[in-house]
This record gives structure tokens, sequence and C-alpha cells, in this order.
């Protein structure tokens, strides 16, 4: 197959400058409705980051063999060219929507998914604050293999759906022209996405395409100014909390479970999921995020 760029590494000048030039118009135009940057908060977010490259290598080794295996069993094949490139873009990022959104909806996904929303910031360095137990994303992608997609190229497209996102974590733009507001994932749509308002919440799902959360009923506009982060928010930089803390809570709560049911509720139902019975009062709940 033709030789695919590493576009994630490729980038990396460009993650550095931009969020350089970020941190430098807040120090020169203040803005007091934006949260800007917090030095913490942001060595957190690029710690994750950096965490979560050593992780996605260790995850890489199974979830190729995976992909592998799908691949050479399927009698399809889809040629990499000019025009099919595009497509399996499209695809993949239709894909990526219904990812995101069950890491939402789903409690042990969202554990992994919990920590990209851990941050009150919304910045640059937000975008880089990734979860290192990503092995909960490949069952979603593997259509794409099955249909004859080379796991190669369904890891590019992947790529370009994350380099894309990254511009979309910042306050400093506020809204594009309409038609770009209605294709495209944009930084309005994002940070409504990452708010923590009960409106807002599980909303905006897109990764570079907002059409498919207005195909799927998942869109709302920006109104309100979104208050970033949890609903309970951890109030902590350790990265290891930061990665394992709604784990540790699933785990918590399994072990309070008096039943099976609610035992798969707690690992397979919404993150805020109760059961019937009340809980004692002051009983810590999962955290959940818009």
């Amino acid at each position: 197959m033709p030789h695919l760029p590493d576009v994630v590494l490729w980038s990396v000048p460009a993650f550095v400058l931009l969020t350089a030039l970020e941190v430098v118009s807040y120090r020169l135009h203040p803005d007091e409705e934006a949260e800007g940057y917090e030095a913490k908060d942001a060595a957190t977010s690029v710690g994750m980051g950096l965490g979560s490259l050593a992780f996605d290598a260790l995850w890489k080794v199974p979830i190729v063999a995976i992909y592998t295996a799908v691949y050479e069993l399927t009698p399809l094949r889809v040629p990499i060219l000019w025009w099919t490139l595009p497509l399996m873009l499209l695809v993949q990022d239709f894909f990526y929507y219904w990812s995101h959104r069950g890491h939402h909806v789903i409690r042990i996904l969202w554990a992994c998914h919990v920590v990209h929303h851990s941050s009150r910031k919304f910045n640059f360095t937000t975008a880089l604050r990734q979860p290192w137990t990503t092995w909960t994303v490949w069952p979603f992608y593997v259509p794409m293999v099955a249909a004859g997609v080379h796991p190669a190229a369904v890891a590019f497209c992947s790529s370009v759906n994350l380099v894309y996102q990254f511009w979309v974590h910042t306050e400093r733009v506020r809204k594009l022209p309409r038609p770009f507001e209605f294709v495209l994932n944009t930084p309005s749509h994002h940070r409504v996405h990452h708010a923590s308002q009960g409106g807002y919440l599980d909303r905006n799902f897109g990764g570079i395409l907002i059409i498919w959360d207005r195909m799927f009923g998942s869109f709302v506009a920006e109104g309100e100014r979104p208050v970033f982060g949890l609903t309970k928010n951890i109030d902590t930089f350790n990265p290891l909390r930061v990665a394992t803390h709604e784990y540790v809570a699933i785990a918590r709560d399994l072990r309070a479970a008096r039943s099976w049911g609610e035992r798969l509720g707690r690992v397979f139902r919404g993150p805020g999921w109760q059961p019937r019975t009340a809980r004692p009062s002051g009983e810590r709940l999962p955290e959940r995020v818009g």
C-alpha cells in the first residue's frame, strides 16, 4: 500500500506554535470571560498527552494484530487513491461520532474518556489531555477494516481527525461564518461539548464534521457561556489520579453493589445511573460532563 505520512508527528510544530500564540494572546489581550491558562493545569494536560503516546504504543500491538487478522479474513479491498481517501475520512469520522457518543453514555467507556474532560480550562493544551486506556476505542472501527480498508489507512484517518480537533479547543475563536458552523466541528460547537451545564451535557460529538450531530439529534448551538469541566470536579493535578479516578469509582461502586443487576448497571449504563433503591445521602456519585 502507498506510504501514508505520520500526520500527528508532522503537526507537532504547529501545536507548539499555536499554543505559544494563544498564551501570548491572553497576555496581550486578557479576556474576562475566558479562563485562559493555569500553569499546573497546562502541565497536567501536556503530561497526560505524553503519557498517552507511551500507552498508545503499548495498546497498538494487540489492536494492530486484531485489525490485521480481520483484514486478511475479508475478501474486500479498498484501494488507497486520491478519491477513496476522502471517502475513508468521511467514513472514519462517522464511526468516530459513534465511538465518541458511546464513550459518553457507557460508564466503562466514559472511564477512559473522562480524562479529556477533566480540565476546568479550555485551551490548546486541553486538546493534549488524552487518556491512557484507549483500548476501548478500537472496536468501533472494525467495520471499516472488515469492509476492506487497510488498518494503516484507518490509523491515518484517525490521526487526521485527531489533528483537526486540536484547533477547536480554544476560546479565542468565537464563531465562524454560518456555512462553516453548519458543516464543521468548530470551537463554538466544541465548547458546548466540554461544558458541564445540564443543557449542554452529551452534545456535539462530531470530530471533523458536525453534520452527524445534526442528523442524529445530539446537536446544541452555543448560547450561554459554557462552564468547563465535570459536574463533580476531581480537583487534582496528579496525572495518575486523572487517568484512573473513574475506574477507582467504578470499583468502589461494584464493591458496594447489592445485586448482579446493579453491578452490570454500574459498568455498562450511563455514568450518572443509579439503581432504583436510593443511595445513602452523601455517597459520591460518578462524575458527569458535557
